[in-house]
């Protein structure tokens, strides 16, 4: 039989939509069946399924870890216009960033990207091209920040997710790879044109500031995305210019 949901409970699940709690409480905050599932397929631990009774049962883990409540409070707990019918608090997993694995793969790195939708939109793109990897820059948006995890539509699951000094990262990696590292300029060479390599580190910059210079010092091919007439807007969203870029590295490719 499912336990009843705690204030107690109640109070660390709501504390969750800020990132000092989910690093307090190594938790984050997961809504929806389909996220759920993908949650579970890839093992990553639930702390706690909270929900109304009749989707609690639809989901088959131990029931100590059920919590079921009404719709008021799921619709209290929720960090969307729309409440789910269900929730769950979900370990933070750990991950050793090891340059070493990135020498045979294709990798993105991003740089202060700080929109939560423009990141996880980012993150399913990187899933849907095969990019397994991706090294965000310290002052980035929290993975783990719910917005981020619902846009990416369970992507999260299969991309790591690593922070990291970013030009000190791009420097190492450099020397440990001799890869090169792309970023995208409007001096850059026209993508589109290029002859691009399977494996290389991407970096998608700052989405009103562009790549930093520090970051920008560290990159070896600069690439631009150019437009097909001169009455255009003045950019690309950071996430369209992303799948273009991931696009262009990988056409071609599919074996």
């Amino acid at each position: 039989m499912n336990q009843q949901l705690s204030k107690a409970k109640a109070s660390i699940l709501s504390s969750l939509s800020i990132k000092k709690y989910r690093e307090e409480h190594g938790l984050f905050l997961v809504e929806g069946f389909k996220i759920i599932e993908e949650v579970l397929k890839t093992g990553m631990e639930i702390k706690m399924l909270v929900g109304l009774p009749e989707s609690l049962e639809k989901i088959d883990i131990d029931s100590s870890l059920k919590f079921e409540t009404d719709q008021r409070t799921m619709e209290k707990l929720s960090n969307f216009n729309t409440a789910s019918a269900i929730m769950a608090a979900v370990a933070i997993p750990r991950k050793e960033l090891n340059i070493s694995d990135l020498s045979n793969s294709l990798t993105m790195a991003i740089d202060t990207v700080q929109d939560p939708g423009n990141f996880g939109t980012i993150i399913r793109i990187c899933d849907w091209f095969g990019i397994r990897n991706i090294v965000c820059s310290n002052g980035s948006t929290d993975l783990y920040n719910p917005k981020v995890v619902q846009s990416t539509m369970g992507a999260f699951t299969r991309v790591n997710i690593f922070y990291a000094d970013l030009p000190q990262f791009i420097a190492d990696y450099r020397q440990q790879t001799g890869l090169d590292c792309f970023g995208t300029f409007l001096e850059g060479d026209n993508i589109y044109v290029q002859t691009l390599p399977q494996n290389g580190l991407i970096v998608m910059g700052n989405e009103g500031k562009g790549i930093s210079p520090d970051v920008e010092a560290k990159i070896t091919r600069k690439l631009f995305i150019p437009p097909f007439h001169d009455n255009h807007v003045e950019s690309l969203n950071i996430s369209m210019a992303a799948a273009i870029v991931c696009n262009e590295f990988r056409r071609g490719r599919m074996s």
